[in-house]
């Protein structure tokens, strides 16, 4: 079922993306996230407006009803934009009483490795783009919810090994994370690449789709492909790059001893704010009460 032609420059809101933003924002406030250094909240900050943009408006109906390629610019949005502002933003003291539970430390424990990070976010993303699956997802909007929280889900675990807030569940090592960089980027350049040179639109649904900016199912497509494939790479090269300069950092000041320090899980921050909450408490102790 096709969308009407200019139905794509609404912007509506999904209740449902709006109750998810209110309760991850809300998780946030209630365990002391606003306590953070500021350029930490406003990268939380950041990445529930990209989520909401990306799951709202506009390029959600795109998305969904008109362009492959919009689709694919929603997807590396939630994939490799959203995650990493996440976990930036997401202080240690935050993320602690979500590993309270036995079963879900254990389970963290497991997943958060490079490997295991790797497989879980390389294997649903390739499979969910085959045309068989990637139709039912974009007929079925239910599925397409699962398809997306799963994108969701693995991203995070995926850019753990690089951005984890907590040394619980520590970061891989500099260089395991350029390595990791580079082999993660090789499944999603694959498939664009796939998709991108493929002679034969793979979509029946953005074949019958309205057209858009002129452009035809194919050319529409293999722009598509091209955002997966080179934007994709791109942006991890960019991310290893980053991971690159702070490691040569490291090496300069001749601290090597641990690859990742702690202070990079803003541990020093978290120290900083024991420190005052405790000097508060003994200042109100002190103090003698009014008569």
């Amino acid at each position: 079922m096709t969308a009407p032609p200019d139905l794509w420059r609404q912007w509506d809101v999904h209740p449902s993306v709006i109750i998810g933003l209110a309760l991850l924002g809300g998780l946030y406030v209630y365990l002391g996230g606003l306590t953070a250094p500021r350029r930490r909240v406003a990268s939380f900050a950041g990445a529930l407006l990209v989520l909401g943009l990306a799951l709202n408006g506009p390029l959600h109906n795109l998305s969904d009803g008109y362009l492959f390629s919009a689709h694919m610019v929603q997807h590396l949005l939630l994939t490799l934009v959203f995650p990493p502002l996440l976990l930036y933003g997401t202080p240690a003291w935050v993320v602690r009483p979500l590993l309270r539970p036995h079963w879900v430390h254990r389970f963290a424990r497991r997943a958060t490795r490079p490997l295991a990070a790797g497989v879980l976010f390389s294997v649903p993303i390739t499979l969910w783009h085959f045309p068989q699956f990637y139709e039912a997802a974009l007929e079925h909007h239910p599925l397409h919810i699962v398809q997306h929280l799963v994108f969701l889900a693995t991203a995070v675990l995926m850019w753990w090994p690089v951005l984890s807030p907590t040394p619980e569940l520590p970061r891989a090592g500099y260089l395991t994370q350029l390595l990791y960089l580079f082999v993660l980027g090789l499944p999603m350049s694959v498939a664009g690449a796939l998709i991108t040179l493929s002679g034969e639109v793979l979509y029946p649904f953005y074949a019958a789709a309205p057209r858009v900016w002129g452009l035809a199912p194919l050319a529409d497509q293999q722009l598509g492909g091209l955002v997966m494939w080179v934007g994709g790479t791109i942006y991890l090269w960019v991310a290893a790059t980053v991971v690159w300069f702070r490691w040569s950092a490291r090496e300069e000041s001749g601290d090597v001893e641990r690859a990742v320090p702690r202070e990079a899980y803003g541990i020093a921050d978290f120290g900083l704010r024991i420190a005052d909450s405790n000097a508060r408490v003994w200042r109100r102790r002190a103090t003698p009460p009014d008569t």
